[in-house]
């Protein structure tokens, strides 16, 4: 399961925090104890913010947006040039320490720093191009423009499973926009948001022109949270979480025309066809269903596969999933790491008991090293095979769970696809162009993201990424990610020396060209 050089994780997370700027004494003396999944151990206590401490950090945020709208934006972006830089030379460095706090294995942990990196370099441009538009005016002598101003102060709450790219996303953004920023992450992952936070603090002392306050960061549970969702001076929650979180938060913002970037869910699809190339098909389903341990919001849960191929794709993933080498994250070879805790471990055996009591059958699922690591939870990933798509199916299971279904009609498959509360990423495996252009369109997917001949989890940040329905709605990163970070004003000059009214309207109380 571990190689037996590597080192515990407490002994290697203290060394790792001080090569990132983080005095190791700080990250013990706390309230918070934090655990590392690959032993269950705890590797740091660190100090939780109650609701008075959350609040003093809004204000101080509130504070600093008021400086910093009036930087220009191309001056904004080089504070996160510079915070790039700062991430691509600390790359391994954090990328270990997601992989201590979050277990996942080391690629995927440098690949959520290199995410972290392109959302940057994405800011970095678009902050030389926060534009808007040029309107014809009815009237004569007149001209309509829209311009775009810094909204004010941002919160962003994160998951565990993702604990540095999803707040890069909205961070990177929300800087050259403007924007000041309140972070609350999970309290699962307080690590990796205390170095980010520190990356991010040795790039302002370069800038040397941030003001004090731009960037606050609030490790806590609900409680730490509950002032970003509850205060009027954060314009812009965006939230990653559970449907269930999203629930909870959206009224309270609503109530006070706060606005919500919810990223939820995602009980996610894919659809193989007849003329699919099984050995393409089959290795984007693995990674897909059982990358980060089945726990991203993108991972793949329920496979509708055509009942002329059901028997070799399935064949071809039973074999797969027996031997996708699991264990320690660290370790050279492992692709599957440990559960995040046993919370996810017993909703885990709690969904396949009940694809059981269905006469399912399972492939996988039991806990593995127990014995050597009572206290963390690694699993061998499921392979559910359903004769229908059934309502263990239809709800999402945080954990590496797949549900093979066999379809006869495309229509159906389509039908059974959409047929969930979710409806954030989806795919097809196709090579006939009708049925890919049909998954595709209106009568097709219902997700925020549909892909062809790949799987539904791994996004790039030049594209939209987001869902509907119990998925939230929101979007982060694409092409018009920055509008949700501002504030859009109508403006109309008159370079003449009348003043026609708009719609033809009369209201010559003066007579023409009369002075009052």
């Amino acid at each position: 399961m571990t190689a037996s050089t590597l080192p515990p994780p407490a002994q290697e997370t203290r060394g790792l925090l001080l090569e990132l700027g983080i005095d190791a004494a700080a990250a013990q003396d706390g309230d918070l104890p934090v655990r590392s999944p690959i032993t269950g151990e705890t590797i740091a206590r660190v100090r939780s913010a109650d609701r008075a401490a959350a609040t003093q950090a809004i204000a101080e945020a509130d504070a600093a947006f008021r400086i910093w709208r009036d930087t220009p934006a191309p001056r904004r972006g080089e504070l996160v040039r510079l915070f790039a830089a700062e991430l691509r030379d600390a790359k391994q460095t954090l990328a270990r320490l997601i992989t201590l706090e979050a277990g996942k294995v080391v690629s995927e942990s440098l690949g959520e720093v290199q995410e972290m990196i392109d959302i940057c370099d994405f800011a970095v441009g678009l902050s030389r191009q926060l534009h808007g538009l040029t309107i014809a005016s009815e009237r004569p002598g007149h001209r309509m423009m829209e311009s775009w101003h810094p909204l004010g102060v941002v919160g962003v709450i994160t998951a565990f499973n993702f604990p540095a790219a999803v707040w890069a996303w909205n961070a990177a953004l929300a800087l050259v926009c403007g924007d000041a920023l309140v972070w609350k992450p999970s309290e699962k992952t307080p690590l990796t948001a205390l170095a980010t936070q520190a990356l991010l603090m040795r790039a302002a002392a370069r800038f040397q022109h941030a003001p004090d306050g731009l960037s606050q960061l609030i490790i806590g549970g609900r409680d730490a949270a509950a002032p970003l969702v509850e205060d009027h001076r954060v314009r812009l929650v965006s939230a990653t979480g559970s449907t269930a979180m999203g629930r909870a938060v959206a009224p309270q913002l609503a109530q006070r025309f706060a606005r919500a970037l919810l990223e939820l869910g995602g009980n996610n699809a894919a659809i193989v066809c007849p003329s699919a190339s099984l050995p393409l098909a089959a290795r984007a389903i693995a990674f897909a269903a059982m990358g980060t341990a089945g726990q991203r919001c993108t991972t793949l849960r329920r496979l509708f596969v055509h009942e002329d191929i059901y028997a070799p794709l399935l064949e071809t993933l039973r074999a797969a999933y027996a031997s996708a080498p699991v264990g320690d994250p660290r370790a050279p070879g492992t692709l599957i790491g440990p559960l995040i805790d046993r919370a996810a471990h017993d909703a885990m055996q709690a969904a396949l008991a009940e694809a059981r009591s269905e006469h399912a059958v399972v492939t996988g699922g039991e806990r593995l090293f127990a014995e050597d690591h009572p206290d963390a939870c690694y699993v061998r990933p499921a392979l559910v095979e359903l004769a229908r798509q059934s309502e263990i199916a239809r709800r999402e299971t945080f954990a590496p769970i797949l549900y093979a279904i066999p379809y006869r009609e495309f229509d159906e498959a389509i039908r059974q696809h959409n047929d969930v509360a979710h409806g954030l990423s989806s795919s097809i495996f196709t090579n006939d162009l009708r049925e890919a252009e049909l998954f595709l369109s209106a009568r097709g997917s219902d997700c925020g993201i549909a892909n062809v001949n790949i799987g539904p989890s791994g996004a790039e940040i030049g594209g939209a990424f987001g869902g509907e329905k119990d998925s939230g709605g929101g979007r982060e990163a694409g092409s018009d990610c920055w509008r949700a970070y501002m504030r859009r004003a109508t403006n109309t000059i008159n370079f003449s020396s009348d003043l026609p009214l708009a719609q033809g309207v009369a209201f010559d109380l003066f007579g023409k060209g009369a002075a009052p």
